[in-house]
């Protein structure tokens, strides 16, 4: 696992409701492919990248979303689903670990997609399921 050159502060969007001082853990259903268990955790260094994970996971899976403030627990590495496969470099600042992620505080101030925005990626993930596409686990 190559260690990014990030220092954080680091953000989980999800349709959990946790509380500081939990452990996110690898080895869940995905939200976009609940057949799947992952091996990782994912986070972002971009609070609205987590809010738009935590919208996409209560819309394939119902709930509230939720975005927390986290700390990874070892090392990580870029996300090879976003990086360099859809987008050059890590503009998404994207991030996997198998380690554990520890949960600082729930984050209120990010910013919710409009429901046109929802609707479009709501298409978009129904297509990449449909599809099967590949998810690098």
């Amino acid at each position: 696992m190559t260690q990014p050159d990030e220092d954080g502060p680091f953000f989980h969007g999800t349709k959990a409701e946790v509380f500081p001082g939990d452990l996110l853990v690898a080895g869940r259903a995905s939200n976009y492919r609940p057949e799947m268990v992952m091996n990782h955790v994912y986070f972002t260094a971009l609070r609205d990248g987590a809010g738009l994970a935590a919208e996409l996971a209560v819309v394939l899976g119902g709930g509230d979303p939720h975005v927390y403030e986290v700390e990874p627990t070892g090392a990580f590495e870029d996300d090879p689903n976003v990086t360099d496969k859809k987008f050059p470099g890590n503009p998404t600042r994207s991030f996997r670990s198998t380690a554990p992620l520890r949960v600082v505080r729930e984050v209120q101030d990010w910013t919710r997609l409009t429901p046109e925005a929802l609707q479009q990626w709501t298409e978009r993930l129904t297509v990449l399921r449909e599809t099967n596409a590949e998810i690098v686990n």
